[in-house]
């Protein structure tokens, strides 16, 4: 018997698992870094919640609350939903995660579209199940390709709206579709990390589909237009049945305190909110329109980000546009890994960031 076959095996599927890499945030010594690869605000957190944060030092003795009752709560009062429904989690990557170790196993099936969240990949195989990928029309979700996938072995169905990397989404008619098109015992998860950034008054996050469905969850974040992803921090909105199967394998204080009160104080503050929205609505149009005047193709996005595209083959590749972008300082994210190789992804960062991002690639593509 060789060495390796007398090691401890890991369970099938994990070894398929190509390890996440995050955004990268490291610039030449002497460079003003200006990170744009991980879709953080500019603007940061709340002032409210910084102060809770910094006011829970005095008390890290005593475990958070097990429940995050008095979060959710929170999260209810202020989108108008029964507590009892929502389940909140160490950043919804969790939730995520949970809820596919509770519902696939091998044998069974999980679809997610083309360029859809990398962690959704991650979560099937990680319980041995097999992941089944759905093209996309336009960088966006197309909803008879995602059905056209469904067999018999599947159990869930995987959506990112609006989606990252590409920044596209479905109107809600066409997510209503998809769902009246799934048997009722296939899981449609919405993943609405985005939702507060978009403006188009045909897309729903999904609550009302979710309060009216058996076979629905979406998911929630306060890493993004919230500003706390250093504290990791999301919920879950979901029918009784399904949360109820989950709760029995959440760890029991799987949320910090300081994650619980900064989001409660971060929900109620929504002058910071309206501020994001405002720089982002500006910014997005503005960095997309003077992009697209460099030559560039900028796919339409409706996040807090926007993915610029090279031509392939081109001696003006993406992997040459990031490297000269980070030799000034400009952090920004290569999607490779999603089957993207020739666009990199930019976040909305602050007014001096996105000024400087047009103009040394405009300086990129004419030298």
């Amino acid at each position: 018997m060789s060495k390796s076959a007398s090691l401890p095996q890991p369970n099938a599927g994990i070894m398929d698992i190509e390890v996440y890499v995050p955004g990268k945030s490291a610039v030449p010594a002497g460079v003003k870094l200006h990170k744009l690869s991980a879709n953080e605000t500019p603007l940061g957190p709340s002032p409210k919640a910084k102060e809770a944060y910094v006011e829970l030092a005095d008390r890290l003795e005593d475990y958070p609350d097990g429940s995050s009752s008095e979060l959710r709560q929170a999260i209810a009062a202020a989108h108008g939903l029964n507590a009892a429904n929502i389940i909140c989690g160490n950043g919804s990557d969790e939730l995520l995660s949970l809820i596919m170790q509770c519902y696939l196993a091998p044998g069974d099936e999980a679809i997610y579209t083309e360029h859809g969240f990398l962690v959704y990949r991650i979560g099937i195989l990680s319980a041995g199940a097999t992941p089944v990928v759905a093209l996309e029309t336009n960088h966006q979700a197309d909803v008879d390709a995602i059905l056209s996938r469904v067999t018999d072995k599947t159990k869930m169905v995987l959506l990112a709206n609006p989606n990252n990397p590409t920044g596209t989404y479905l109107p809600m008619s066409e997510v209503r579709r998809l769902h009246e098109g799934l048997p009722e015992n296939v899981i449609l998860v919405l993943d609405a990390a985005y939702a507060e950034y978009v403006r188009r008054n045909d897309y729903e996050s999904g609550m009302e589909l979710v309060a009216g469905s058996s076979n629905v969850v979406m998911t929630r974040t306060f890493s993004k237009i919230y500003g706390l992803a250093a504290l990791r921090i999301g919920w879950m909105f979901g029918p009784d049945h399904i949360l109820s199967v989950m709760e029995r394998v959440r760890g029991p204080f799987n949320v910090n305190a300081a994650a619980q009160l900064a989001a409660i104080k971060a929900l109620d503050d929504r002058e910071t909110i309206e501020k994001a929205i405002a720089h982002n609505d500006e910014w997005l149009v503005w960095t997309t329109e003077r992009l697209t005047e460099l030559g560039l193709s900028v796919t339409p996005s409706v996040g807090n980000f926007i993915l610029i595209h090279f031509e392939p083959g081109s001696d003006k590749s993406a992997a040459g546009a990031d490297a000269y972008l980070t030799a000034r300082g400009y952090v920004l994210r290569r999607v490779g890994g999603y089957g993207l190789p020739d666009a990199i992804r930019m976040t909305i960062g602050t007014e001096e960031a996105c000024r400087g991002v047009v103009a040394a690639l405009g300086e990129y593509l004419k030298a």
